[in-house]
């Protein structure tokens, strides 16, 4: 298997992201005041670059394409998994979460970046048995997948009719 590194230039990013928790806990006389650690990543605030890739080069083989969010706003929030779409032949067909993976809260200070990752097996091109996905639609936690980039990676196998033999990571924390 051979990586192949693709550069695409930064999508911009306006996601919407919903807060997590509720009111205000007006309670004094706690020797500590709960400091949130950021709130939700504001729109417009993230900027998303298709990363490293890992192409499957052949039917069965498993690749892996990486996506990188910098936060060029202030400390902010992720929680939750992306939302990812496979578009084929006019249709949107979800990328369930990989069940693996188990999603946390992730603060992401100012200009700094994290990763999500979209595993695949690839099908036979042409075949009844995968989705010749043309586009990824892609976004954040609470929001649409709204933000795209073209899929030059082939035809994705089907684990049934409707769900693709691809998973999608949770966030990564990336850099120092």
């Amino acid at each position: 298997m051979r990586a192949v590194p693709i550069t695409v230039t930064a999508l911009a990013a306006a996601f919407l992201l919903t807060a997590c928790g509720g009111g205000d806990d007006n309670s004094s006389g706690g020797e500590e005041n709960k400091a949130a650690s950021g709130s939700a990543c504001a729109a417009g605030d993230l900027a998303m670059e298709l990363g490293a890739v890992n192409a499957a080069p052949a039917a069965g083989d498993t690749g892996n394409v990486t996506v990188t969010v910098t936060n060029n706003g202030a400390e902010c929030t992720l929680d939750g998994f992306p939302e990812v779409a496979f578009d084929a032949d006019g249709t949107s067909t979800a990328v369930p979460r990989n069940e693996a993976a188990e999603a946390q809260e992730l603060t992401l200070p100012e200009q700094g970046t994290t990763s999500f990752t979209i595993t695949y097996v690839r099908a036979e091109e042409g075949g009844s048995e995968g989705l010749a996905v043309t586009t990824v639609k892609y976004g954040l936690p609470g929001g649409e997948a709204d933000q795209s980039f073209a899929w030059t990676y082939g035809d994705v196998a089907l684990k049934s009719e409707d769900t693709p033999d691809a998973s999608v990571s949770a966030f990564q924390q990336a850099g120092d």
